[in-house]
């Protein structure tokens, strides 16, 4: 038993671990120790990607390298662990600094990280990674400013990240419309996915149309 638990607490780190560095790595541009925290055929899901987790890193990087800064912050950390498999959901915030109709302006959006996780022979890896969106707001930069945004263009974007997909798609990003948000059935769907994966089953990923 006293093993058991030892293992569970050391598995509990470093997971926690592979997360703060995700985000650490990913925020200072890091991309060859970001690259190292995933499975070889590791994926995202965002609100501007769908895809490999190769690919998610050099979309980042070519957007770095053009200005595009994106923050994000870490809060609780909750872990289901079964044998070589977990889901972690972490508390985060995300960052967003960009203009709009010529103002710049701060995006905040806060939510989840829901995680999918694998042990193999070099530790932990990530296999997938799904934010789910709960709540945002935009403010200006400078407060004497307020930016013109289209009222019904905002409104059609669901309710946990209107404000952060509308300044990415103003700036040219693809943007999908139904990601998880706090309650629904797409997050009711990755809660399924998630009991699945601890369970033992196959992880597919199938991005969604944007």
């Amino acid at each position: 038993m006293q093993q058991h638990n030892e293992q569970r607490e050391a598995d509990e780190r470093s997971i926690r671990a592979l997360i703060n560095d995700w985000v650490v790595w990913r925020d200072a541009g890091d991309w060859c120790r970001f690259a190292t925290l995933w499975s070889d055929d590791g994926t995202m899901s965002a609100t501007w990607f769908q895809g490999s987790a190769h690919d998610f890193i050099e979309a980042s990087r070519r957007g770095w390298e053009k200005g595009v800064r994106i923050w994000h912050q870490l809060h609780g950390c909750s872990v289901d662990l079964a044998g070589e498999r977990a889901i972690a959901q972490t508390k985060m915030t995300i960052l967003q600094r960009a203009r709009v109709t010529g103002v710049e302006v701060d995006v905040t959006c806060h939510g989840r990280f829901y995680d999918f996780l694998l042990r193999g022979r070099e530790g932990w890896r990530l296999c997938h990674r799904q934010p789910i969106y709960e709540r945002d707001r935009l403010d200006p930069v400078n407060p004497a400013e307020r930016p013109a945004l289209d009222r019904e263009r905002l409104l059609a974007w669901p309710e946990g990240y209107r404000h952060l997909a509308y300044i990415q798609a103003e700036a040219g990003y693809r943007v999908v419309a139904d990601l998880p948000g706090l309650t629904g059935e797409p997050v009711e769907r990755l809660y399924a996915r998630g009991d699945l994966w601890l369970e033992g089953a196959a992880l597919t990923f199938e991005p969604l149309p944007i």
